[in-house]
């Protein structure tokens, strides 16, 4: 897809206030010609039916109010489309040739990546325009592993940066000795000769060659290839090439431009083949936090910044500790001004970095926190379901971009670029096991990147999304990859609706401005997964008395099906893909329910769930096979939903049934197949059957002799008596006591 979104003319921007009002006007003409005329004419005779009519309503005004939130993010995504005006690039290099010392600090944790797969992810981000780049890959990947294939995992990882640094040693020798050169030529000189000016013009060919060099080399497996290939490199290599084009162009007709732009355009070669990359590992360090989450692997590598560490042996295994001014130091971690934090399936287009900062440095911009671009999805992805979940990735973005425009912006985790200073607002700090451990990005819930926004929010911080595409992250493969992922992003939303009552009392205490449709449309983002899908079981489950039914809730659903289908189509997809979407979300019924269930357990229990990675494979990956199970329950009730209606005569029943039944029955037979499921289902019911072996006990006879261990006397200085509560010489001495002479 195109970096700038196509401005949206007139008529599409009156048509979708259009929507809106047509929603709410059907959503009170059903209310009142329906459920009210119900209760004064007095067909409410029963508590049968006006349970069943105040639980319908419930559930069509909370389906409605998710459909107006749509609309409502959808408009003011289309105002930010109509007004952008891109920056010039003129403009970008002048700003950063301000002489402000800048740096960015680019981490990427990885966990058992493919090598493949984070590679990609390092050259998008080396590749960035900035002038000082750190990248570290930061590796959560257990250190010592036993198995075989772990070991090569971990060891293509440790040895990433490296190969990076030596891929792009050539380039930047010869681009920073040709800004050497040229800082020599133009002393003094209010002209640029013809001769440096075709030196910078060979730098850039030179450059561009280079990319192409290394496109051509790239073995292409599968879309993200094509798309590194094309996107990554071509698409960088392209821009240069087109500078090659101007300049020859002013040398055809002897002219030149000032010094000093021609400076920064030597300046711009030399920043994007300049970077530091390295790789860290947390679980090396005892004094840091090992738990299995995102946002720890970040807050461990972000708590050491800006100081210097020493190693210090312990019993517990190697400790970071902070090193004086005058001691030597293991680790030496530099600060930098901006974090950009990348999943390693994510890439970022050229300029990504460049563009974001520079919106963070416009005036009245120093309180924005996170700016980000909501990342798109891969074209040409080979299956049925990575294609669905690539559309419904490339609708949040748009619903993201319209988000910002009410002040509503969440941080969606993939990419972003962070104010280190934001960080230190909200960090929180505690003391584990004698080690001070900081938490920045809240990991209390798995979806760490939402709860982080209300606490920047509370602090009085806001966030931006770029509208602009220039990020793009992997869509799961498969159904199996694809439930960890939703389950994942059901969970944690009713967690944080306290925290963003909290935010908003503090907003108010401040006098801040608070608009109604933020409230709403923050309340809808994290609750509605909720809502709908429990409001869906109801529809799908429950025989509902057909006075109920309006074809006002049609009128109602109606605009919001339209204009998806209108985003589809804008965004590269069919139309038609909104049928397909709904049978999608049936499919994932069962797992969005399971994620929120795992929300209101963790309520309950205030304990952390674990965080379930998306497995970043491109074999399939097995589904619980209880999520497998449930399309299979939904499509035979609504068949015979279907049966039963027909003989009854209830034909708005019947025919809401008939298309649950044949959406979600494609879906099934699409996106996870016949024979998949089949599998993924017996090897569910295996997994419950089956029990472990114990070890037979062996018979209790002779003692037979064992070598003492050796005393652990590191460890006992270290930690002292460990026994606590288990007084072993009192125990002994009463079993002394009465055990028969």
């Amino acid at each position: 897809m195109a970096i700038l979104h196509q401005r949206p003319s007139t008529s599409k921007i009156v048509w979708g206030r259009i929507a809106i009002i047509v929603t709410i006007l059907a959503w009170l003409m059903y209310v009142i010609t329906t459920v009210v005329r119900e209760f004064i004419e007095g067909h409410a005779q029963t508590l049968r039916f006006v349970l069943e009519a105040i639980s319908y309503l419930l559930v069509v005004t909370f389906l409605t109010f998710s459909a107006l939130m749509y609309l409502m993010a959808r408009q003011g995504a289309l105002y930010r489309f109509r007004d952008h005006q891109r920056v010039p690039r003129g403009l970008l290099e002048a700003h950063f040739d301000d002489g402000v010392e800048r740096a960015v600090t680019v981490l990427i944790p990885s966990y058992r990546e493919e090598p493949d797969v984070v590679s990609k992810t390092v050259w998008s981000a080396a590749l960035q325009e900035f002038p000082r780049k750190r990248i570290v890959l930061l590796i959560d990947d257990p250190p010592q592993p036993s198995d075989r294939e772990n070991i090569q995992l971990l060891e293509s990882a440790r040895a990433l940066p490296a190969l990076v640094m030596a891929a792009l040693e050539e380039p930047r020798v010869r681009v920073t000795d040709g800004l050497r050169d040229l800082r020599e030529a133009l002393a003094g000189k209010d002209a640029v000769p013809a001769e440096v000016l075709q030196r910078i013009a060979d730098d850039y060919r030179y450059a561009a060659d280079w990319l192409e060099e290394r496109a051509r080399g790239r073995v292409i497996a599968d879309h993200m290839d094509a798309f590194y290939v094309d996107r990554v490199l071509g698409g960088l290599a392209g821009d240069l090439r087109l500078t090659t084009i101007a300049l020859d162009g002013a040398l055809a007709q002897h002219e030149a431009p000032t010094p000093e732009r021609v400076r920064q355009l030597q300046e711009r070669l030399v920043r994007i083949f300049t970077a530091e990359v390295e790789s860290f590992e947390r679980k090396r360090f005892a004094s840091l936090s090992h738990e299995a989450n995102k946002a720890m692997n970040l807050n461990a590598y972000i708590s050491l910044m800006g100081a210097r560490w020493k190693e210090e042996a312990t019993a517990d295994g190697v400790a970071l500790v902070a090193a004086a001014a005058d001691e030597p130091a293991a680790l030496d971690v530099p600060d930098s001004e901006y974090l950009l934090t990348l999943d390693a399936d994510s890439m970022l287009l050229r300029d990504y970095c460049m563009r974001l900062v520079h919106l963070l440095e416009e005036p009245g911009n120093e309180r924005v926190a996170v700016t980000q671009t909501p990342y798109s999805s891969y074209r040409g992805a080979p299956s049925r379901i990575e294609r669905i979940a690539g559309a419904t990735t490339d609708i949040q973005h748009i619903l993201h971009q319209g988000m910002t425009y009410y002040n509503a912006t969440f941080w969606v985790g993939a990419n972003a670029v962070i104010r280190r200073r934001a960080l230190e607002d909200i960090v929180e700090r505690q003391t584990v096991a004698g080690y001070e451990i900081s938490t920045y990005i809240q990991d209390r819930t798995v979806i760490e990147d939402t709860e982080s926004s209300v606490d920047l929010g509370t602090h009085g911080w806001t966030l931006v999304n770029y509208p602009e595409r220039l990020s793009y992250s992997a869509t799961p493969p498969d159904f199996g990859s694809l439930v960890v992922q939703r389950r994942r992003w059901a969970n944690g939303g009713l967690l944080i609706l306290p925290k963003l009552s909290r935010q908003l009392s503090e907003r108010r205490f401040r006098r801040d401005r608070i608009l109604h449709r933020e409230v709403m449309l923050r309340v809808n983002y994290m609750a509605s997964i909720a809502w709908a899908s429990l409001g869906l079981v109801f529809l799908l489950a429950y025989p509902y008395d057909s006075r109920l039914l309006s074809p006002w809730v049609v009128a109602a659903a109606a605009p919001y099906f339209l204009c998806m289908a209108s985003d589809l189509r804008e965004s590269g997809h069919r139309g038609s893909d909104v049928f397909r979407i709904y049978g999608f979300n049936l499919v994932l019924l069962a797992v969005n329910i399971a994620g929120v269930l795992k929300s209101i357990q963790q309520a309950l229990t205030n304990a952390k769930i674990p965080f379930a990675r998306t497995p970043k494979v491109r074999d399939r990956t097995v589904a619980p096979g209880l999520f497998v199970f449930v399309p299979y329950v939904i499509v035979a009730f609504s068949i015979l939903t279907v049966w039963r209606n027909v003989g009854a005569q209830n034909w708005g029943n019947a025919a809401f049934a008939a298309i649950n039944a044949l959406l979600c029955g494609w879906a099934l037979v699409a996106y996870i197949g016949i024979r998949n499921s089949i599998v993924d289902m017996f090897l569910g019911v295996v997994d419950w059957l089956y029990v472990p072996v114990k070890p037979r006990r062996e018979k209790k006879g002779a003692p037979v002799p064992r070598e003492p261990k050796p005393v652990d006397w590191a460890g006992i200085l270290y930690h002292g008596d460990r026994r606590l509560g288990r007084d072993v010489t009192r125990k002994n001495d009463l079993r002394r006591r009465v055990s028969p002479r």
